[in-house]
């Protein structure tokens, strides 16, 4: 009895932003359309012409908002997991014998995946008990492997992956566009109330804090949708550009980087018309990926895997300083705690707005991976 009740309260407590955000939406509609449009704009033409504009924003805005949070995540294909005996065999087996066990089951399974541990194995969900495909990660939250898992965002209670990120991009860029247009659409209002010109009523006050609400959320979500524009155009993952993926000729935070258009395309698609419809038109099926022309030729099929490069130390990425490690986490033992990359929540790190708090621990679980600042 007592963990359902947990589990309910936990439910709860994960869903306290989304009823947050949609709040502040449902009033931004009240204040904007109600307040000012009919109870304070006095130029019909005005008011009709803000109208007008304001309610396409507004309908593309929620609806990426309710795709990103309603659309289920990417889930690894059958063939990726292990038979039970397989399974059991793995955990009784030294490290040496794992790493065999793993390449031959990919091997015999014809298993697309190029990417790997720094010892050059199959990288290994000890909870899913499968092969993760390429880009994948198991999210503690969403309790499952996620195809091309980039985070898991409190804002939306979903995992931001292959199958939501147009979604969650789109979500991002027409929010930022609403605030905008809000902010300055009431910007005159707003000085007229605040010098004490117009008005006496509570209207006014709803005016006010419409225009204070709007410029706060635009301030943080532009560097928001300008770093995943910036993710969009070099076909990266938040999660890669902390960690590179580690190909056979090593790790390599560019790898899967076609260049920026066709970057664009995998994501949108190639129907220009539905580019910025919140509607999935992704390229791929989320498992296996092209890869940049320096990892094709040694990278295109699980067959050519080897060794990685042992004098190769993965790339922090895009700047970012983390402490060195003479040994890859993905290599300490390919079953250990230790494992488990920026996925599992045994490590007590975490990363809030794209800085550890506690870099000496190294990579910390994703369940506190959250960059989202709205």
């Amino acid at each position: 009895m007592a963990p359902s009740i947990l589990r309910i309260c936990c439910s709860a407590v994960r869903w306290t932003p989304v009823v947050f955000i949609s709040a502040i939406v449902v009033w931004s509609y009240y204040a904007y359309v109600v307040q000012m449009c009919f109870l304070t704009v006095e130029s019909i033409a005005e008011r009709v012409i803000y109208l007008l504009l304001y309610h396409p924003l507004l309908v593309l805005f929620v609806w990426s908002y309710a795709k990103t949070i309603f659309t289920p995540v990417g889930v690894v294909p059958k063939k990726f997991f292990l038979p039970d005996h397989i399974a059991d065999r793995l955990m009784r087996e030294n490290e040496t014998e794992q790493k065999n066990i793993l390449i031959e089951f990919a091997r015999n399974s014809n298993l697309p995946v190029q990417n790997r541990t720094h010892s050059g194995a199959p990288r290994y969900c000890e909870k899913c008990k499968c092969i993760k495909p390429d880009r994948c990660h198991h999210c503690s939250m969403c309790g499952t492997c996620v195809l091309k898992m980039d985070h898991h965002c409190p804002w939306v209670n979903n995992c931001v992956g292959f199958t939501t990120y147009k979604f969650f991009v789109m979500f991002l860029g027409y929010g930022l566009v609403y605030c905008i247009y809000v902010a300055l659409t009431s910007l005159k209002y707003f000085i007229s109330f605040w010098s004490g010109g117009v008005g006496s009523n509570m209207g006014k006050f709803h005016v006010l804090f419409l225009f204070f609400v709007a410029v706060m959320f635009a301030i943080s979500l532009v560097s928001l949708f300008g770093y995943h524009c910036y993710l969009t155009a070099k076909n990266r993952s938040t999660l890669e550009s902390f960690r590179s993926p580690i190909f056979q000729s090593g790790p390599d935070k560019n790898g899967f980087s076609l260049g920026k258009f066709n970057n664009f395309i995998e994501i949108f698609g190639e129907n220009k018309k539905l580019w910025f419809i919140p509607v999935f038109t992704g390229e791929g099926d989320g498992v296996s990926f092209q890869t940049s022309p320096a990892n094709a030729s040694s990278s295109s099929s699980y067959q050519t895997m080897g060794t990685t490069t042992p004098s190769t130390i993965p790339s922090a990425g895009d700047g970012v300083t983390f402490p060195t490690r003479t040994v890859d986490l993905d290599s300490d033992g390919l079953l250990a705690d230790r494992q488990r990359w920026m996925e599992e929540g045994d490590l007590d790190t975490h990363i809030n707005n794209g800085t550890p708090t506690n870099p000496s621990n190294g990579y910390g679980s994703n369940r506190y991976l959250s960059h989202d600042s709205l």
